[in-house]
């Protein structure tokens, strides 16, 4: 997959801030969960003001797709619903146990070995991308990074 270097750094720069955006949202949903006494709630919560906001950035970018658009999609993509939920839920729940910092730490960590994996296998669609000596050898130095930058418990 071909991306010129500008639109690659431009979508580089949104998922740096999206990335500087997921610590926040733990930490606030966390606290919101520790204030209502249950992260499960604060995680419903979380759901509900996505769908609302969801919703509007779909009617403003062209409304809902056609329903044959659905047809023939595999049931498995769907399950990026349970991921996210059990990620909020998770880090809602983690986050003021063992702070913002090591709950997103070992997130990021399992990412980046999950991210290498699909694409190496081109798992569930996605562009492969073979792991070389050097992407190993980058994932080992985020592995060692991530165990560095964690706070003991």
């Amino acid at each position: 997959m071909q991306t010129n270097p500008a639109s690659f750094l431009g979508i580089a720069a949104m998922m740096f801030v999206v990335g500087v955006s997921i610590p926040l949202m733990a930490a606030l949903n966390g606290g919101l969960g520790r204030q209502i006494d249950s992260p499960y709630a604060a995680t419903f919560l979380l759901f509900c003001f996505g769908l609302v906001l969801s919703f509007g950035l779909m009617m403003v970018n062209g409304g809902f797709p056609a329903l044959a658009k659905f047809r023939g999609i595999p049931p498995y993509f769907y399950l990026g619903a349970l991921v996210v939920v059990s990620y909020i839920a998770s880090i809602t729940w983690a986050g003021p146990r063992i702070g913002v910092g090591n709950a997103v730490f070992f997130v990021l960590l399992g990412q980046v070995v999950a991210a290498a994996t699909v694409d190496h296998f081109g798992l569930l669609s996605a562009a492969q991308a073979a792991i070389t000596p050097r992407r190993l050898l980058g994932i080992v130095v985020m592995a060692l990074g991530v165990y560095l930058a964690r706070k003991p418990v």
